[in-house]
């Protein structure tokens, strides 16, 4: 009698299961976005008066914000440094030091001492602090879309590469339900107490249970593949930009539309509808969450449906979709009743989405798996810098217009436009990262049946 077993070194590895692959992939990005928006709120309401309040009230408001900017700035140096490490040891040992810098920085921010005679350390800590994070966020996205993708046979893997872009949403939706718990459970002054540090120190099981996933897993086929071949890149980062410039300049296009319409719509529409269309702020946040609660259902859809006709095709389609709305929703949104309002932004939520879900797979299948890790995480990191500017010059665009209705939809428009192509020109490159991942997960030996 015999019975299929795995060799007693390799069952934990090869018996990951496709979900425990995807919720280890998906979990850092998740991590990601809860710390970005728990961030924002601090920083909105606690960070100035706590540790930057001898710069006076607009100063210490202006020096919270920035230090929201710092981890942009960081994350290109981010995204080269844990790059190059996850081409040289591996996606998993790489992904398991990001989601660690990420949840013990944030973390520590829950323990920063407040009061006058802390100020000038509090401050120096949390600008360190900031820097962390903005460096592991760097190499998070990246290396969570090869988790999932070099994991994943063909057929599948453009599903599976949007499940990470989940991490938005999740992270979105549990950091702001759970500020408004607070908010209303404990009071502003129990709040401004004590009640801040909760949100960052909820990291730290977090990241317990975040580091258990991804070190219960496999490392991907790809990159034991070449590894035991020898041909890892020295200078993965350089590798990629010497020998794929053109891919790597698509993939910044292709990643436009996904980072910087979120950008637009849930920061700068947010301002432009309370202050120059007299929205109510509370409509537009629950018109944005409602679009958020949305992203639940539609990454996954588009994800499946990026597995029946392309990662790129369903990248251009919401690229299309959007330059077709992006001056109608603008047009629209200044007669706008709140149930017009929930409608727009639904719709002008789920048209970028499809770029948003899908761009992970388009930019996995452009790189050779030798420096895909750095190609991905770099692209990513300068799309997000570029996004991050969004605000700032769309408000100037709008200086410029005297305030036009359609001075967003510009914005919107040429986002849409730039990615459309990016999209459409790297869907006739070869398929370069599936090809060798195809190749990887060839050569990996069959499971030997065990006499018992």
């Amino acid at each position: 009698m015999t019975t299929t077993t795995a060799p007693s070194g390799a069952a934990p590895a090869r018996s990951s299961s496709s979900a425990r692959v995807a919720t280890a992939a998906t979990v850092g990005t998740a991590l990601e976005s809860y710390d970005f928006y728990t961030y924002s709120y601090f920083a909105a309401f606690f960070a100035g008066p706590f540790f930057f309040s001898a710069l006076g009230d607009a100063g210490a408001l202006a020096a919270s914000f920035a230090t929201i900017g710092i981890a942009f700035v960081v994350r290109p140096l981010g995204a080269i440094l844990f790059g190059h490490l996850g081409d040289r040891i591996g996606r998993r040992s790489t992904l398991l030091i990001t989601i660690a810098l990420m949840g013990v920085a944030t973390g520590l921010v829950g323990l920063l001492p407040t009061g006058e005679g802390w100020a000038l350390f509090g401050a120096i800590a949390l600008v360190v602090l900031r820097i962390a994070q903005g460096l592991s966020l760097g190499g998070e996205w990246g290396g969570a879309v090869l988790l999932a993708t070099e994991h994943a046979d063909a057929r599948r893997r453009p599903f599976f590469a949007s499940l990470p872009q989940l991490g938005s949403p999740i992270g979105s939706v549990a950091a702001g339900g759970l500020m408004l718990v607070m908010f209303f459970g404990l009071g502003p002054e129990a709040m401004a107490a004590w009640g801040w540090r909760i949100p960052f120190l909820i990291a730290i099981p977090l990241i317990a249970v975040s580091l258990y996933l991804r070190w219960s897993i496999d490392e991907t086929p790809v990159f034991k593949e070449l590894a035991a071949k020898g041909q890892r890149e020295r200078n993965p980062v350089w590798a990629a930009i010497r020998t794929q410039p053109d891919a790597f300049g698509l993939a910044i296009l292709v990643a436009l539309l996904g980072i910087g319409s979120y950008s637009l719509m849930n920061t700068y529409t947010m301002g432009y509808g309370v202050t120059a269309l007299g929205f109510d702020e509370m409509q537009l946040l629950a018109a944005a969450t409602i679009g958020g609660l949305l992203q639940f259902v539609t990454v996954p859809a588009f994800g499946w449906l990026a597995t029946r006709i392309g990662s790129a095709r369903v990248v251009a389609l919401g690229a299309a979709g959007t330059l077709l709305i992006a001056f109608p929703i603008y047009w629209l949104l200044g007669s706008a009743t709140f149930a017009v309002l929930v409608t727009l932004m639904i719709v002008g939520g789920i048209l970028p989405t499809a770029s948003w879900a899908a761009l992970g797979g388009t930019m996995q299948e452009l790189f050779r798996g030798r420096h895909a890790y750095s190609a991905l995480s770099v692209a990513y990191a300068l799309a997000a810098v570029l996004s991050g500017f969004i605000p700032y010059l769309t408000t100037e665009l709008g200086v410029l217009t005297g305030g036009a209705w359609w001075h967003p939809g510009v914005v919107l428009a040429a986002l849409s436009a730039l990615t459309l192509v990016g999209a459409i020109m790297a869907g006739r490159m070869r398929r370069l990262g599936d090809e060798d991942a195809d190749a990887a997960q060839a050569a990996v030996p069959e499971e030997a049946s065990a006499p018992v």
